[in-house]
């Protein structure tokens, strides 16, 4: 019986399977180095959501959801890991944020530098329009 590839083409299909495994092993030692990231929301992530969440620019819906919280019905953990993802309320609080969600987006999508959309979506303080000054000066006339 005779095979039906002929020894030089049957050496090099060897060695191409060979230097694949032989990649696959350096991509697997690379892999390996990586140092994944921390899964989930750290003690003080939940902290600030809850201090944000009893703030006073709060949507009413993320407000109530604060105060099931700290009547125990469930925690941010909860709502941060999705186990209460289907409970109504937690998707009333979520949906709130939505728009801001699509607003910076598009602003990434747009080229954007990422801090300068972090910045925009932070509520200013004074409360003054964007037009006016906050506070005259002598010297600002």
């Amino acid at each position: 019986m005779t095979f039906p590839y002929d020894r030089e083409r049957l050496n090099a299909l060897v060695a191409e399977v060979d230097a694949r495994l032989e990649n696959v092993d350096k991509v697997s030692r690379e892999a390996s180095k990586v140092q994944l990231r921390s899964s989930g929301l750290s003690q003080a992530d939940l902290a600030e959501i809850n201090r944000a969440a009893h703030g006073p620019n709060a949507p009413r819906e993320l407000r109530e959801l604060a105060r099931r919280v700290d009547a125990g019905e469930m925690s941010w953990q909860d709502i941060a890991s999705g186990r209460a993802v289907d409970d109504p309320g937690v998707q009333a609080a979520l949906a709130t944020g939505v728009p801001d969600l699509q607003r910076a987006y598009t602003q990434l999508q747009e080229g954007n530098d990422p801090e300068d959309v972090v910045e925009s979506g932070r509520p200013r303080r004074g409360g003054g329009d964007d037009d006016e000054p906050s506070s005259f000066t002598e010297d600002a006339w």
